[in-house]
């Protein structure tokens, strides 16, 4: 994974975003941005300009309660299918890492233009904007998803491999990257947001 530069925490970068009104991924972008840089050039990505807006953070807040909802079947056991669960956990966790996306200025018809059902893609460029979310268990599983769809469709599935994973454990790394999501974008769960409601 390439390096954040200068830039060492989320806050950080938040705040280097937030001081100009958009952030282009370019070769004068400022620090920070090198790591963005690095990841369009290798997937030949038009520039990502970043910009943190309210509409941007509420529908960041709306991505990743639904992420929640559709965890929901998976944390109660409801999704036994093998692959029914891989095609499940694909929309949570691409639904909460596009929270997060969404969270840091990223647009969201950039992010289906460029990303779409790709998680592992979409968690690089999660991580390269101060997710730091980065380890085996969560990139092998992201590859593994990638692209989600294939595991609803019984063609593109076909000699895909499903990973190491039991059940189990697929529930604990979405539930680990639901939680991390929460932690960086502040948003509450949902349950939470209801009872401050009622």
């Amino acid at each position: 994974m390439v390096g954040i530069g200068s830039i060492t925490t989320r806050r950080a970068l938040l705040g280097l975003l937030g001081s100009s009104p958009a952030v282009a991924v370019a070769a004068s972008a400022p620090p920070g941005a090198t790591a963005l840089s690095a990841l369009g050039q290798e997937w030949n990505d038009e520039a990502a300009i970043l910009q943190r807006t309210k509409e941007g953070r509420s529908l960041s807040e709306f991505r990743y309660h639904n992420a929640e909802s559709f965890f929901a079947g998976i944390d109660k056991g409801i999704v036994r299918d093998r692959c029914d669960l891989l095609y499940q956990t694909g929309i949570v966790m691409q639904l909460g890492i596009s929270s997060h996306l969404l969270d840091v200025g990223f647009d969201d018809h950039w992010c289906a233009r460029h990303i779409g059902l790709k998680v592992a893609k979409s968690l690089a460029y999660a991580n390269a904007t101060g997710f730091d979310h980065d380890n085996p268990d969560i990139n092998l599983l992201a590859a593994i998803l990638t692209p989600y769809g294939k595991w609803r469709n019984p063609l593109m599935r076909e000699g895909a491999d499903d990973g190491p994973f039991t059940a189990r454990q697929i529930r604990c790394i979405a539930r680990t990257l639901l939680d991390r999501v929460r932690d960086v974008t502040g948003h509450s769960r949902p349950s939470e947001l209801s009872a401050r409601r009622g």
